[in-house]
């Protein structure tokens, strides 16, 4: 079944109606964009089994990096104007390139009332690649469901590398990072039980309870306001993209590009349509050695939703709960002791690098998630960065219906949120 089209025709009460935003086109099926987007979907697939932590050293990642420094247009981040291991499947968002890949925020025990939350999860197995023979395709193409089915590892493991990653972004719920992100950074430390206690970050210099010495936020500018805030949007970022998928754009999903980039290779059906770089990507070759076809690999055995691909679900919920998250608190905070997963998945290390702010934390948790659903191969680069764009637009839109509400703002304590957007930007609402 179609999964809801009816949903991109609601109307809300609070902030602006979901088919009131728009989203630029997405790249053309045989343009020079779409096709660098290929191949680093396809370098993606080959490397979702190398930690993120080894990509400085890795050949295949310095292949990968080569390959996308040859193609015509390719729109991820660069260090001294190339893709580099430490640039390679991120985001141009204000953070993304600091320190390691995984954010703070996938990786820190979350505090969740007297309850605590392991981040170790239930991941695949390695090398269980799915849909890859075309026969499998095309059963998947047409509705159907084929033997293949997910194995996992008996052991639970932090995220270290992209099918990990594949694997959390294939079961969570919908604002399931961004709350975690919530409770880490709104629960103080506790040096007693260091489990019970997440990183205390203050709050957003404009809320109007810091000095307050007679009250204190609650219901509004407190605790249950703040996670309010952050839950609601999420539903009305839904309700934004799929107004995009299902009545503007339409996109078709890697896995059907992939069909038909293995027919053009194998039979040559269909001239012109796609773009020589990713024809001619050294990639192709790497895929039919290991997998004897040309198709993009899957990591989910049913393949992507069904609905379309452009804009993102996953990346517009991110960008507009962590757009919330960014004017609930103080961006500029230098998260203390930070932590890199071991190389086997079973603890964290500390990290010595680059001071990593909530700021640039709470972006690269975005991207890690929007990013995630293009590692496992569901999604390309541009559904993703136009979605997180649109998310900050909608909780924008929410904050600003909200501010015009509140009885602080008419007593003047209230003088708004400042935060920096996505494009590096600040805003005040």
């Amino acid at each position: 079944p179609q999964t809801n089209p009816q949903s991109g025709l609601a109307f809300d009460m609070e902030g602006a109606d979901g088919h009131a935003f728009s989203a630029p086109p997405a790249p053309k099926l045989g343009s020079t964009e779409a096709a660098g987007e290929a191949v680093e979907l396809y370098w993606m697939a080959l490397l979702r089994d190398t930690n993120f932590t080894d990509y400085a050293s890795d050949p295949n990642v310095a292949a990968a990096c080569a390959d996308l420094n040859a193609v015509s247009v390719f729109k991820g981040p660069r260090q001294g104007g190339l893709v580099t291991p430490q640039t390679l499947f991120r985001d141009i968002l204000p953070g993304c390139t600091t320190g390691p890949y995984l954010s703070q925020f996938m990786l820190l025990p979350t505090p969740f009332g007297s309850e605590y939350v392991n981040r170790q999860q239930r991941t695949f197995l390695p090398n269980t690649d799915k849909m890859t023979n075309f026969n499998d395709w095309l059963t998947v193409q047409d509705g159907g469901t084929t033997a293949e089915t997910n194995v996992f590892d008996p052991t639970r493991r932090f995220v270290r590398n992209g099918r990990d990653v594949a694997a959390w972004v294939h079961m969570d719920v919908l604002f399931q990072a961004y709350f975690n992100a919530l409770l880490i950074l709104g629960t103080p430390p506790n040096s007693v039980d260091p489990f019970s206690g997440g990183i205390g970050a203050p709050l957003n210099p404009g809320n109007p309870y810091l000095h307050s010495h007679t009250q204190a936020g609650f219901g509004t500018f407190g605790p249950p306001g703040l996670a309010g805030a952050l839950t609601e949007v999420a539903v009305r970022g839904l309700k934004a993209t799929w107004n995009q998928k299902w009545f503007v754009h339409r996109r078709l999903r890697p896995e059907a590009f992939g069909g038909l980039v293995h027919v053009q290779k194998t039979s040559n059906r269909y001239p012109g349509v796609l773009h020589n770089d990713i024809l001619s990507s050294r990639v192709l070759g790497r895929i039919f050695t290991k997998f004897g076809t040309y198709l993009h690999p899957q990591c989910f055995p049913e393949g992507s939703p069904t609905h379309p691909s452009y804009t993102a679900g996953h990346a517009t919920v991110a960008g507009a709960c962590v757009t919330i998250l960014k004017a609930l608190f103080d961006e500029s905070f230098v998260i203390p002791h930070p932590v890199v997963p071991s190389s086997d998945g079973l603890s964290l290390v500390p990290f010595s690098g680059p001071a990593l702010t909530v700021g640039g934390e709470l972006n690269k948790v975005a991207s890690n998630i929007g990013t995630g659903r293009n590692i496992a191969g569901v999604h390309w680069r541009s559904d993703a960065l136009e979605s997180f764009r649109l998310g900050e637009r909608i909780a924008i839109s929410i904050l600003r219906d909200q501010r015009a509400v509140y009885n602080e703002n008419r007593e003047g304590f209230f003088q708004g949120y400042t935060f920096t957007k996505f494009d590096g930007t600040q805003i005040t609402v």
